[in-house]
């Protein structure tokens, strides 16, 4: 029992799991120990940021949280629909995520606030692409959501509530792919350092290009 996933659904929510998970890590690991995929840790240091009078930590993680919010703007301009559809303009926000991904790698490599900003852009733009489909939570930046879906679905058996079985699997993937991709960037940045961005940089730019030949094979497909 549960919603209906089409196969794209399911390998570019992965995909775009592990690349967040990459990026992430790469911030956690690298420029200021900064989280760059979601913003709940980065709002509770600006606060204590606030109340500690620290105005570079201020402006540090204020333009964190506005690059985020600029890159998910520019995502719904290009998108104009929060449910995931085929057809939609998908491939120019991941080539936008891209080359934001690209371009951040020299700018971290000059310890330049702009590189952690560029990358956050992209996440934004990324976690905005779509919010649900048939009924199923699709964020890939974050899996915070994930998790309680999870717990919701573990109750709902506890109770021997029907369970939307797909919806669950879609969570799990996207939880262990965000993981896998963590695991894959510390291990490249240990090797390689913001060189390891380049790896999600290119994988994004081939999940755009992929999913303009699969739209354009299927067209019609919901």
């Amino acid at each position: 029992m549960g919603v209906y996933l089409p196969r794209w659904v399911w390998v570019g929510a992965g995909t775009l799991a592990c690349i967040a998970g990459m990026v992430n890590v790469t911030g956690f690991l690298g420029f200021e120990h900064q989280a760059i995929t979601h913003l709940t840790g980065t709002a509770t240091l600006l606060g204590a940021a606030v109340a500690g009078g620290d105005a570079r930590g201020m402006a540090h993680l204020a333009g964190m949280l506005l690059a985020f919010l600029l890159g998910a703007a520019l995502s719904g301009m290009i998108v104009q629909d929060s449910t995931l559809r085929l057809g939609r303009r998908y491939g120019v926000c991941l080539a936008l995520e891209s080359a934001l991904l690209f371009a951040a790698v020299p700018l971290f490599h000059r310890h330049s606030l702009l590189g952690a900003l560029f990358a956050a852009a992209a996440c934004g733009l990324q976690n905005a692409m779509a919010t649900a489909y048939s009924g199923a939570v699709v964020r890939t930046t974050h899996i915070s959501g994930m998790f309680t879906d999870l717990g919701i679905g573990i109750g709902h058996a506890l109770r021997g509530t029907p369970l939307q079985t797909r919806r669950l699997l879609l969570s799990a993937l996207i939880i262990c792919c965000f993981f896998a991709g963590a695991v894959a960037g510390a291990w490249l940045y240990a090797r390689i350092g913001y060189a390891s961005l380049l790896i999600p940089a290119t994988l994004t730019g081939l999940v755009g290009a992929s999913y303009v030949c699969y739209r354009h094979l299927h067209r019609g497909d919901a």
